[in-house]
């Protein structure tokens, strides 16, 4: 019996790894289509109906180039950086509040915050073994980005758990039943939207990979397979935030048709912001995490934590 279960649940998450990759694929596709309507111009449209095999087409391309190196690279952590960024994007997918099979456990927002944690690494460690000073440059950015991001996003999130005074992503159905918490935690739900463009470096916060004065960023040196993985990772987490977005604050999980409706809107916003808004000056914003959302996140923190013991 013990094999059979594990079979199942090796077969559940390869099924949610196909997935995931399928969906990373469509939601390229969407944002090159969104981001040709918006700046007046057709997206992809050769390969396929209307261009739905495109994302499909550049995967195959990326994966058969030849992969180059620098000859003064670190190789084996250059090498090794983009697979575990992806693994552990992969990984983050895991607990995920699935109703059968999956690895749902009651402490899943800490797992989830740690894996969060981790990923700085993989991108610093891509900067530096790259031995470009552009890379670096786009490393340390990052670091200092997402560390700063981290803090206020955690303080974000914490008020949410207050009110359900659990790590189970479960309960915020039930939680949710009557009014979702984004009406009620308005401030905190724009907060933490822009906190998660942040986290993923997403325009306008994508200081990390800025074509105009780093060339591209921390994965300058990548071509080939490790560019791709590190773009799968990068769509990946977009995703996973969107949906920790939805969980949270517009209703939790449930599987029907209005919570995957929620999910691509908000995943829409991503690209939406990405193709209206210029990038933001570096010290603003760091300013903008410190001065702002933490005392913001902090004040409101202490006020559902009194909301909390007076509803009890």
């Amino acid at each position: 019996m013990m094999m059979k279960d594990l079979m199942m649940i090796f077969l559940g998450i390869l099924i949610l790894i196909i997935g995931l990759l399928v969906g990373i694929a469509f939601l390229v596709l969407m944002e090159r289509k969104v981001l040709g309507y918006i700046q007046i111009r057709k997206g992809p449209n050769k390969l396929g109906l209307g261009g739905i095999l495109q994302s499909f087409s550049d995967a195959i391309k990326l994966f058969t180039k030849e992969m180059i190196y620098p000859n003064y690279s670190n190789y084996l952590v250059y090498y090794f950086s983009p697979i575990l960024s992806f693994m552990l994007t992969m990984l983050i997918w895991m607990v995920i509040p699935y109703y059968f099979n999956m690895v749902s456990f009651n402490l899943g927002i800490l797992f989830i915050l740690s894996c969060l944690s981790l990923g700085v690494y993989m991108v610093l460690v891509a900067g530096w073994s790259s031995n470009s000073n552009y890379s670096l440059l786009g490393a340390l950015r990052a670091l200092a980005q997402t560390i700063s991001y981290e803090v206020s996003l955690a303080m974000i999130l914490l008020s949410s758990i207050i009110m359900i005074m659990s790590f189970n992503m479960f309960y915020f159905e039930n939680y949710q039943e009557k009014i979702w918490f984004l009406f009620m935690m308005y401030p905190l739900g724009l907060c933490l939207f822009s906190s998660m463009l942040a986290e993923t470096n997403r325009t306008p916060f994508d200081f990390a990979e800025g074509e105009s004065e780093l060339v591209s960023g921390f994965n300058v040196e990548y071509s080939s397979g490790g560019f791709a993985l590190i773009f799968l990772a990068e769509y990946g987490m977009i995703l996973f935030m969107s949906m920790i977005f939805v969980i949270f604050y517009m209703g939790g999980y449930n599987l029907n048709l209005l919570f995957y409706l929620k999910l691509l809107f908000i995943t829409f916003l991503f690209i939406w912001v990405r193709g209206t808004l210029p990038r933001y000056r570096y010290d603003k914003l760091m300013y903008l995490a410190w001065k702002s959302y933490l005392p913001i996140s902090l004040n409101l923190l202490i006020f559902f934590l009194g909301f909390k013991i007076f509803l009890i």
